[in-house]
Formats: structure tokens, C-alpha cells, sequence
């Protein structure tokens, strides 16, 4: 668990992090999606021990990550938005120094390693130097490196930046299969990004403020709004047939063709709520998450 607050960053007169207050529950995968400049690469380097703050407090399972920083470190595998490698080394020779200066267990380091190129899918190219991969196969590699020892929190800034679409593809089924065994906290600019790779669960932070957007399910109201709706409106009218009540209708004063008619209507209505509901929601972002309304549309649609 990460326990976050009243966390306050600043750069001579510029407010980086104002007052952030928040609380990660284990287990989950957490989005922190923002613009560019909001706070997020700074509030990770806070959070994982990169860099100091000017006020609040930051604690990782119980542990001040200023007052006790080793046990809270040991908790933490973090990967920069710029993966932290020495290139001229090979992916095995970099993921043995990684597990020294992570002082694990000399007994289980091979082990150690072996699971993370393993887990990361970079085992076939353990032998090869760094700077002879693809953009794709570095960070895979910087996901390794934030893998050793085990760490129950994993960090992720930005990790798809720069990325063909492809490689995009991989590191979100990477990040996704990550999720299943660890906690995972992941930033990016776009939302696309997010509902891509997130479970059910993720937050969206205005970090300037220090004030959440908003906090739900999306995937959740995505999926009944979208999917379940129209299937068990389907199944109705299938369960009609089956039971042959639809030939009641023959006996109704209203025409079948006036019926049926209505019912895809009903449908077509359940859409429109759910596409204005969608296109409504930067305005309740705006009014519940005290952010600017252009900034909400910014966050949900990109532009």
C-alpha cells in the first residue's frame, strides 16, 4: 500500500505538486493520468525515493520513504519514462549488476534473474548487448530490471513513450500480466492509453491541485452501458420466441411492424444516453474535480 499526504513539490516559484493526498490499495493496476507538466514523472520520483520533497509525507507498506528509505525501497520496482541502461553491457551482465546494487541474495540471484527475463520475455536475448536491441527489447529489459527481488509495488512512468504500435501492443499485455501478481501504478497524458491497459480500477489526478478528477469504473459503465444492455435486450426477444409469447403480438391492436419497431428504438435509445452520458462527463470532471472544462476533454479525448 502507498499512503500519500499533503505531498507539496515545488521548483523555485513553480508549484509542481501542490498538496497531493492519495491512498493506492494493493493488488490493483493504478493509471495517474494528467497533462504534460501536471506533477506525474515528479510525484514517482518523490514516491519511489528519486528525489526529495518540500512537505507531506510518503509511506510504502508503513515505511516513511524519507525517514526509513531502504525498507521502503525494497518494496518499490520502479522504470522511468528513460529506462536506466548501461548499453554496452549485455542484458545479462546489466540484470547481475541491477540485482547487486539491489544487495539481493547471492544464493537466489540466478533464480532472480531468470524470472525476471522469463516473466519479460527477454531470455532469448540475454547474451546480446543492450545497444543492439530494439527501442521494444530496452524496455523490456528496464521492466526486468524493476522485477528483481520481487517487489510487491511496481512503477511505471510513461512506459509506452516512443513506442511503435507493435511494441505498444506488447508492453500493455506485459503490463497487464504484471498486474495479476503485483500492484502496478503507471502514468501517461492519454486516456486512450489507459482504458487500454488498466483493469477496472484506476484514478485520474489533477496533480497541480492536489484534487482527484474523478474516481470510478469506466471499463465497468463502458461494459453494462455498451455490451450488457443490448445483449439482454437480445436475449428477450430471444426468450420471446422460445416461449412463443411474440405471438401474442398477433393479437394486439398495434401492428408486429409498430412493435418491433419500438423495441429497436428502445435500443437505439439506450445508446444515445450512453454516448451523451460519455460526452457529458468532462463537464461533471469539471464541476466535482475542480479542473477547467477544456483541461476534462483534453483528458478523456486527447485533444
Amino acid at each position: 500500500m502507498i499512503e500519500i499526504s499533503n505531498l507539496v513539490k515545488k521548483y523555485g516559484d513553480h508549484m509542481a505538486v501542490d498538496h497531493l493526498s492519495l491512498t493506492v490499495e494493493p493488488g490493483k493496476i493504478y493509471g495517474l493520468l494528467g497533462p504534460n507538466g501536471a506533477g506525474k514523472s515528479t510525484t514517482m520520483n518523490i514516491v519511489t525515493g528519486y528525489i526529495g520533497a518540500d512537505g507531506g509525507t510518503v509511506k510504502i507498506n508503513g515505511y516513511d520513504i524519507f525517514a526509513q528509505p531502504e525498507e521502503a525501497k525494497k518494496c518499490i520496482g520502479y522504470l522511468p519514462e528513460i529506462p536506466p541502461l548501461y548499453v554496452d553491457m549485455t542484458v545479462y551482465e546489466y540484470l547481475k549488476f541491477v540485482a547487486e546494487l539491489k544487495k539481493l541474495d547471492r544464493k537466489k540471484r540466478k533464480e532472480m534473474i531468470a524470472d525476471a527475463m522469463d516473466m519479460t520475455g527477454i531470455t532469448e536475448v540475454k547474451n546480446r548487448l543492450i545497444k543492439n536491441l530494439s527501442k521494444g527489447y530496452r524496455q523490456r529489459v528496464g521492466f526486468a530490471q524493476a522485477l528483481l527481488g520481487y517487489p510487491e509495488i511496481i512503477i511505471l512512468d510513461e512506459p509506452t513513450v516512443g513506442l511503435d504500435p507493435k511494441q505498444i501492443i506488447e508492453i500493455r499485455e506485459l503490463i497487464k500480466k504484471l498486474g495479476e501478481n503485483h500492484t502496478v501504478i503507471l502514468s501517461s497524458h492519454i486516456l486512450s492509453e489507459i482504458s487500454a491497459v488498466y483493469g477496472l480500477y484506476f484514478y485520474v489526478y489533477n496533480l497541480k491541485n492536489g484534487y482527484p478528477y474523478i474516481s470510478y469504473d469506466l471499463k465497468g459503465i463502458g461494459f453494462i452501458m455498451m455490451i450488457a444492455v443490448p445483449i439482454l435486450t437480445m436475449r428477450s426477444l430471444s426468450d420471446e420466441k422460445k416461449t412463443k409469447t411474440d405471438q401474442l403480438m398477433l393479437t394486439s391492436p398495434v401492428s408486429v411492424g409498430r412493435i418491433v419497431a419500438g423495441k429497436y428504438l428502445a435500443m437505439a435509445a439506450v445508446y444515445t444516453i450512453d454516448i451523451a452520458l460519455f460526452a457529458l462527463s468532462p463537464l461533471v470532471l469539471s464541476i466535482y474535480g475542480k479542473v477547467a472544462l477544456s483541461e476534462a476533454y483534453v483528458a478523456l479525448f486527447g485533444y
